[in-house]
């Protein structure tokens, strides 16, 4: 799953803000009732939070992991993350490309050859969603021939061997059963289940010592139970997919915590060798040029402040996950619930705005209110000289004055007049504000000097939505 300043100007002030303080107590009392707060909101039963800055890890879970009887959760129980399984089954490939054993470029037929046009896809396609393949699994409830147990043989033979959607590596689209190929292939090559293969060159390194495989583990009575809603009726429980319909697509439970320890180990890059973290991480562009905004196993998109950002979502009958990594910031943060809805997204976005909230204005409350009386002078053609700068007062000739007069007072008393953003640049503080007054809205670029006063007022109109 974001002016009157120059674009290059809005660029340097995104590029600089302040970089989020470290898991304070204030910071993780407002984590809390984010959680709360979302949980209550959406009806979801319960979720777990892991909330990594630097080497510091805050992980709690909040609200009932079973309804019946009524259970806490608490952050020791695993969730099915679902889909956030196949950035490991994409690192499990690029583990074995270390050791030689493949590369990005091999195609389909080397290993199985019996899939369509198995030589015209290659492995980096599949990981990428890029291939043509059809989705065996793009619904969002368990329809009656997935309550069934299935192979992932079964699987390939009836969606694998179907004509591709497109030509491979002319378009992006969603598909399980590309990863359901990708652990196939893993467990040709090493002759053993995926989970092992995982577990001992991932997971114990790391310590991850929840993680199982929903297909082939049995699900603990200790662990949550998951839940559904229709439309906004009540929680109410529900049965999981047949034994085998996650596979390598989403196969895989574990506790938040754990899923941190994953995004501690990808930002400190302890896993993977640099160049197979870059080709993990590193948008796959179509035949045309065209960006995907995915990577292999992984979304990958930009912040407001221009950082790099890693996620993931996950869905399974009665779970859902959200991964979200900044690992030019060494952060990450981790949701998983039992319930199904947008409350894991809610959560890992309000908690992102809270991490990266700027900093308090020490200034903002003088300099707003020497904003509205230089405004109110300006409706009326008037420079209010002891609040502006010798340089602002050549700016404003005659012929100005009476254009932002012209312009200005229509709008008569504003409705609300706030300030946007801030940030020093030359000396200076640069803020800009938003006016609004019925349907008119106007945004004024400033620069204010260290004495108060305004060195730029520049007015420029919103467009309307």
């Amino acid at each position: 799953m974001y002016r009157h300043a120059s674009g290059a100007l809005v660029l340097a002030l995104l590029c600089s803000l302040p970089l989020p303080a470290q898991l304070t107590p204030q910071l993780r009392s407002a984590i809390d009732e984010i959680a709360r707060t979302t949980l209550a909101e959406t009806g979801v039963p319960s979720a777990s939070v892991a909330v990594v800055k630097g080497d510091e890890v805050y992980a709690k879970a909040y609200g009932k992991a079973r309804l019946n009887p009524e259970t806490p959760a608490t952050p020791a129980m695993r969730y099915k993350i679902a889909s956030n399984s196949k950035q490991l089954a994409a690192t499990a490939i690029l583990l074995l490309a270390q050791e030689h054993k493949l590369t990005l470029d091999d195609t389909v037929a080397r290993f199985i050859p019996s899939l369509t046009r198995a030589k015209e896809v290659t492995l980096r396609q599949l990981l990428s969603h890029t291939s043509g393949y059809q989705d065996y699994y793009p619904l969002d409830y368990v329809a009656p021939f997935m309550a069934k147990d299935i192979t992932a043989q079964q699987i390939l033979d009836i969606w694998a061997k179907k004509a591709l959607d497109f030509d491979p590596g002319t378009r992006w689209q969603y598909s399980n059963t590309n990863y359901v190929i990708i652990g196939q292939i893993i467990e040709k090559l090493t002759g053993k289940p995926l989970i092992e293969f995982l577990r001992a060159r991932v997971f114990q390194p790391l310590g991850m010592q929840s993680v199982i495989d929903v297909t082939r583990e049995t699900w603990s009575a200790s662990d949550p139970v998951g839940y559904t809603q229709h439309a906004s009726g009540p929680a109410r429980e529900v049965a999981p997919e047949g034994n085998g319909w996650m596979y390598a697509a989403g196969e895989l439970a574990m506790t938040a915590g754990d899923l941190a320890r994953w995004d501690m180990s990808l930002m400190n890059g302890t896993i993977l060798k640099p160049e197979s973290l870059r080709a993990l991480t590193t948008e796959v562009l179509l035949k045309g040029g065209t960006g995907t905004h995915y990577a292999l196993g992984l979304d990958v998109s930009t912040t407001a402040r221009g950082t790099r950002r890693w996620s993931h979502g996950g869905g399974a009958s009665g779970f859902v996950s959200q991964n979200t990594t900044y690992p030019d910031d060494k952060i990450s943060i981790t949701v998983l619930t039992n319930g199904e809805g947008p409350a894991q997204t809610t959560i890992s976005r309000k908690i992102e705005n809270l991490l990266f909230a700027p900093a308090a204005d020490p200034a903002g409350a003088p300099a707003l209110e020497h904003a509205k009386k230089l405004f109110a002078g300006l409706q009326e053609g008037r420079l209010d000289h002891t609040l502006t700068t010798t340089d602002l007062d050549s700016y404003f000739t005659p012929e100005v004055l009476a254009d932002f007069a012209a312009s200005l007072k229509p709008m008569g008393t504003p409705e609300s007049f706030t300030e946007g953003s801030h940030q020093d640049r030359g000396g200076m503080t640069y803020r800009s504000y938003t006016v609004k007054s019925g349907t008119r809205q106007v945004r004024i670029s400033s620069f204010v000097t260290p004495e108060g006063k305004f060195a730029q007022f520049l007015i420029s109109n919103v467009p309307a939505r």
